[in-house]
C-alpha cells in the first residue's frame, strides 16, 4: 500500500500525461516554454488572484515572496511552531528573526491568540522589528484568516499565506493561496495537487509584486535584457516538463480529486471518530487533505499503533516529530516549552494515515480496524 498513491494516479491519467511529456521534448522548449505561462495563467484564475508566478519548489516560493517583501536582518517574522521546516527556514535564509507561536489545539493551525502575544512581546522588547506573518495551511486545511487578517492590520504587518499543503482548500467560497498579500504553494509529488519532481508558485494580486517576483526568479533580470540585472535574485524557474504534467493532473483535480480525497477522509472519520481524536475541519472550511491525521492518547499508543500498521504493510507518517522551536538550529532562541502546550502535545500524539484520490472504502475500513484494535 502507498501512503500518496502517485502509481494509481499516472495509471489513471498515463495517456494524458505521456503525451503532454512528448509534447514537451517535441518543442525542446524545456525551460519557461509556453505550457509554463499557461499554467501560471489557469492556477491564478483557480485561485482567485490577479498574478501566479512559477518557480522550482515551495521552499523558493517562501524565500522569494520574503525577498519581494523586503525582509532581511533585523525584521522578526511570525510563524506556526508546528509546521514544516521550510515555513521558517526561508526567513532564517534571509537572516530575520523567526518568532514562533502556539497551534490551535483542533485545527494545528496557527492560534490567533498566540500569535498576538507574540507579536506584543517581540514590540515590548525593541530588538526586531515585526514585519510578517506567515500562517500555515496545514495538512490541507486553510489557517483562520478571519482572526488572523485582522491582526495583520492592528500591527501593521503583511501576511504571506503558506498554502503548500492547502491548495484546493477553501473558506467558504474564497480559496487557498487568495488569503496573503502574497500567497505560495508547493507542487512536491505528495502535495494534493504535485509535479514530477520539484515545482511551486507564488500568488498576487499587485502588479508590481508579480513584477519583481519574475525578475527574482531569473538571478534578478531586467525585462529589458535577459544579461541586465536590476536586482539580486536567484534561479528558481519551473521547468517545461514539470508544468506540461501539472496541466493535465490539474484536470483530475477539480474534476474529480478533491471530491474524491475528501470522500476517503470522511470513511475514516465514520469509522474512527469514536476511538480517536479525528481532524477537524470548522463550519465553511473545505480541506484538500494533504494529510488525514488522528490524534492517539499518548507516545505509547501512538507508537503502538504505527507499528501495528507497518506489520500489515502499511505506512503511516508522523508530521511532525520535532516542534521547529525544538529543532538544533533554533537552539539558544529565547523559545521556551511552556508556551507551545498544543504544539508539544501534538508532536507526541499524531499520525497521518495513507490518503489520497485512489484509496478504496475496503482499504480505509482496514485501516481504521488496526488503528482501532491497538489503541
Amino acid at each position: 500500500m502507498q501512503f500518496r498513491d502517485l502509481k494509481a494516479q499516472y495509471k489513471a491519467l498515463k495517456p494524458q500525461i505521456d503525451s503532454a511529456i512528448q509534447s514537451v521534448l517535441d518543442s525542446s522548449e524545456y525551460i519557461l516554454g509556453n505550457q509554463v505561462a499557461t499554467l501560471e495563467e489557469l492556477l491564478a484564475n483557480y485561485v482567485g488572484r490577479k498574478h501566479c508566478i512559477a518557480c522550482a519548489n515551495g521552499t523558493d516560493a517562501l524565500q522569494l515572496a520574503l525577498m519581494a517583501m523586503g525582509v532581511g536582518r533585523g525584521d522578526a517574522v511570525f510563524t506556526s511552531d508546528f509546521t514544516y521546516f521550510a515555513s521558517a527556514g526561508a526567513a532564517s535564509f534571509l537572516q530575520a528573526e523567526v518568532i514562533f507561536a502556539d497551534i490551535h489545539e483542533r485545527t494545528f493551525n496557527l492560534s490567533p491568540e498566540s500569535l498576538e502575544n507574540a507579536i506584543q512581546r517581540v514590540i515590548s522588547d525593541g530588538k526586531y522589528l515585526p514585519k510578517v506573518i506567515i500562517p500555515v495551511d496545514l495538512f490541507g486545511l486553510p489557517a483562520d484568516y478571519s482572526q488572523i487578517i485582522p491582526i495583520a492590520e492592528k500591527y501593521n504587518l503583511k501576511i504571506l499565506e503558506d498554502g503548500a499543503q492547502g491548495f484546493g482548500g477553501k473558506i467558504a467560497d474564497k480559496k487557498a493561496c487568495s488569503f496573503g498579500d502574497i500567497s505560495i504553494t508547493s507542487f512536491f509529488p505528495a502535495k494534493p495537487l504535485g509535479c514530477y519532481g520539484d515545482g511551486g508558485a507564488i500568488f498576487t494580486d499587485d502588479d508590481a509584486t508579480a513584477e519583481c517576483l519574475q525578475s527574482l526568479r531569473t538571478q534578478g533580470r531586467s525585462k529589458r535584457n535577459r544579461y541586465e540585472h536590476c536586482q539580486v535574485g536567484i534561479n528558481s524557474r519551473l521547468d517545461t516538463l514539470q508544468a506540461a504534467i501539472l496541466l493535465e493532473k490539474f484536470k483530475a483535480f477539480t474534476e474529480y480529486e478533491l471530491r474524491d480525497v475528501n470522500r476517503a477522509a470522511d470513511w475514516y472519520t465514520k469509522r474512527l471518530e469514536h476511538a480517536v481524536k479525528t481532524p477537524y475541519v470548522p463550519n465553511g472550511y473545505y480541506s484538500s487533505w494533504a494529510q488525514y491525521t488522528i490524534r492517539l492518547q499518548d507516545m505509547e499508543t501512538r507508537d503502538r499503533v504505527q507499528c501495528a500498521l507497518k506489520e500489515q504493510g502499511i505506512p503511516s507518517m508522523v508530521y511532525y516529530p520535532l516542534a521547529l522551536h525544538q529543532q538544533k538550529v533554533y537552539a539558544g532562541t529565547e523559545a521556551e516549552d511552556t508556551a507551545y502546550p498544543h504544539t508539544l502535545q501534538a508532536v507526541k500524539t499524531v499520525l497521518s494515515l495513507p490518503i489520497h484520490p485512489y484509496l478504496k472504502e475496503e482499504e480505509a475500513d482496514r485501516i481504521a480496524k488496526i488503528v482501532i484494535d491497538n489503541i
